[in-house]
């Protein structure tokens, strides 16, 4: 089950992240795109847009989560201390989802 939330956290961070970081971080603040703010906020304040943003927040996190266990677990050899950092990785994604869930909903 790890693995397959691995996977699809990659692949859509992947695909989706850096459209959002091309929109949000370069053209609309340099005027290149310039959104009318009521069709943006009409656009932020629907629901599915939400649940797409809270998915790909949730499998960011998880991703993260997996990939740095086991950075820790085989870079640091730090496996005698699999259920403290399994309780940190993933604890953090689950935090991070449930922060994610508060601010967008």
């Amino acid at each position: 089950m790890a693995w397959l939330l691995f996977s699809a956290g990659g692949v859509v961070s992947a695909l989706l992240v850096p459209v959002l970081l091309l929109l949000s971080g370069v053209l609309f603040p340099l005027g290149l795109l310039v959104p009318e703010h009521a069709h943006l906020a009409a656009v932020l304040g629907h629901p599915l847009t939400k649940v797409v943003l809270l998915g790909l927040c949730m499998l960011a996190l998880l991703h993260w989560a997996h990939r740095f266990r086991y950075t820790l677990y085989d870079g640091l050899r730090l496996k005698r201390l699999s259920v403290p950092i399994n309780l940190l990785c993933y604890g953090g994604a689950l935090a991070g989802s449930v922060w994610a869930a508060i601010v967008l909903f």
